[in-house]
């Protein structure tokens, strides 16, 4: 059985129900999953999940938002060999702010790949300014990103 870590960066709850939404879908198709929300990287790397669903909104200047940016930042400092882990990545932000559109989950996407990881698929962006609906919008996505765990 594959053990998916879910790290949830959120400000206002979208991200946050759309990672709840995922954690009872990976649940539903025999997945060990955990969701990991403020938590700290050592946390993250105790559970010794064999993927990373990584749901995360936007903040400020394309910021990763507070509740994940210690995860992050501990992933820049200790740059970890990740070449073992599979992972993937649903970014939200709103496009009217053109150069920081998703620039959280832009910026995971990045470190993931300098870290080696491996990506299942391309990351999701969902745009605010067109997507009211989160959970819908995805439902594809993370379909096949269960199918590939």
């Amino acid at each position: 059985m594959s053990k998916i870590a879910v790290l949830v960066g959120s400000v206002y709850g979208a991200a946050e129900e759309l990672a709840e939404h995922a954690i009872s879908e990976l649940s539903n198709k025999g997945l060990e999953c955990e969701l990991f929300n403020d938590a700290g990287l050592a946390s993250v790397k105790d559970f010794n999940a064999d993927a990373w669903l990584i749901i995360t909104s936007t903040t400020g200047q394309g910021d990763v938002p507070p509740n994940l940016v210690d995860t992050y930042q501990a992933l820049k400092d200790e740059f970890p060999n990740l070449s073992q882990l599979k992972y993937g990545i649903i970014a939200m932000g709103d496009s009217s702010y053109h150069d920081s559109f998703c620039g959280a989950g832009k910026q995971f996407d990045a470190l993931m790949k300098e870290l080696m990881a491996t990506s299942l698929q391309e990351k999701l962006e969902i745009d605010a300014c067109e997507t009211m609906e989160p959970v819908e919008y995805s439902a594809n996505w993370l379909n096949d990103f269960i199918a590939d765990c």
